[in-house]
């Protein structure tokens, strides 16, 4: 468990990033918060072990930021999908793999990349059966920096000021997205035209030819 001090600094530090995401139009949640041994949430009726929203009704509720949250305990942020944003994620190698997507990223402690894009646009036919990846829109939420899990801290791969608040295309993400996957793994099957690597063609010598022809 943290020091006292090092608490109060961690609850400031979570209560100073769920104002900032609320200042620039983001929902923000509060969940459960690492006890030294699982995500707890102090409610008697609740059994998740995992990270998880604080309020039933995190889906619609407001949450008053000059309230009570993040002053007692180091509650998770988190930050709902399907408003504001929509979220992609992936494997940790396929996502340092994508190029040129923009936008957000964050990095959990677990190996996963998430990239925040622009809402409402459903994964492509040749992602959708991929359980390896997550499209997180509405009715799904998001772990936000510098929420702490059990494995370790959320933290940001590119942050929201530093790409000026802006999101990621959803429909460009999708396509570096598929780019990856096939530079990854040259069997992926049901990759579209525009993400094929190019056909490279070798030239035989004169001599190869020859040979081929007498063969």
């Amino acid at each position: 468990m943290l020091a006292p001090l090092r608490q109060h600094i961690f609850r400031i530090s979570l209560r100073h990033a769920a104002r900032t995401f609320a200042d620039h139009g983001w929902a923000v949640t509060p969940g459960g918060y690492f006890n030294g041994q699982r995500m707890a949430c102090d409610r008697p009726t609740c059994w998740a072990s995992s990270c998880h929203p604080l309020l039933p009704d995190w889906e619609t509720a407001s949450v008053t930021l000059s309230g009570g949250w993040w002053h007692d305990k180091p509650h998770s942020v988190l930050l709902p999908t399907g408003r504001s944003f929509d979220a992609i994620e992936v494997p940790a190698l396929v996502g340092s793999s994508m190029r040129g997507t923009g936008g957000p990223v964050i990095i959990t402690p677990n190996g996963r990349w998430i990239f925040l894009v622009s809402p409402g646009v459903p994964l492509r036919t040749e992602l959708e059966a991929r359980i390896d990846i997550v499209h997180h829109g509405a009715g799904s939420w998001i772990p936000a920096p510098p929420t702490v899990l059990p494995e370790g801290e959320v933290r940001w791969h590119l942050s929201p000021r530093q790409v000026g608040w802006q999101l990621a295309e959803a429909r460009e993400a999708q396509t570096a997205l598929l780019s990856a996957l096939v530079a990854l793994d040259a069997s992926f099957l049901d990759r579209p035209a525009d993400v094929r690597p190019p056909r490279r063609v070798v030239r035989r010598s004169a001599m190869e030819a020859d040979l081929h022809r007498a063969s």
